[in-house]
């Protein structure tokens, strides 16, 4: 596989990961214009944002939770030349299911719909760490 569509979902990611940190600059700017919270309330850490700047908060904490997984694997997988096919198309599947995660995380919230959409990125990576872990181990 070339190295352009490996990277390719890493660059999607990257963007959501800065997109979401867009939404959580300009919901926490809207919250202290409006009198929501203030700077005194997030000086002393007291985090007293309205629920959309919680949301995007949330939101862009958890783009450092599971994605952590997806941004080591990504390298050692070029390292060792084991990106295949496969391996490309876990990696939109993933970047997929993160995105879809993040735009429900950060609109509706609907837990019913944003937890299924989080196991499927998880399913999807676990899949792509254990392909990538006997491939390293058998030896293929």
């Amino acid at each position: 596989m070339s190295v352009a569509s490996i990277l390719a979902p890493v660059f999607v990611l990257v963007l959501l990961v800065y997109g979401v940190l867009a939404g959580l600059c300009w919901s926490r700017t809207v919250a202290l214009a409006r009198g929501a919270t203030t700077t005194d309330d997030v000086a002393l850490g007291q985090k007293v944002w309205p629920p959309r700047a919680t949301q995007f908060g949330n939101s862009y904490v958890n783009q450092f939770e599971l994605p952590v997984l997806f941004f080591a694997l990504v390298p050692l997988v070029m390292v060792t030349r084991k990106a295949d096919l496969l391996f490309v198309i876990l990696e939109w599947l993933f970047v997929l299911f993160r995105v879809l995660h993040a735009l429900i995380h950060t609109t509706s919230n609907t837990v019913s719909l944003r937890g299924p959409a989080f196991l499927a990125s998880s399913v999807v990576l676990a899949i792509a760490w254990i392909m990538f872990g006997f491939e390293i181990l058998a030896g293929a």
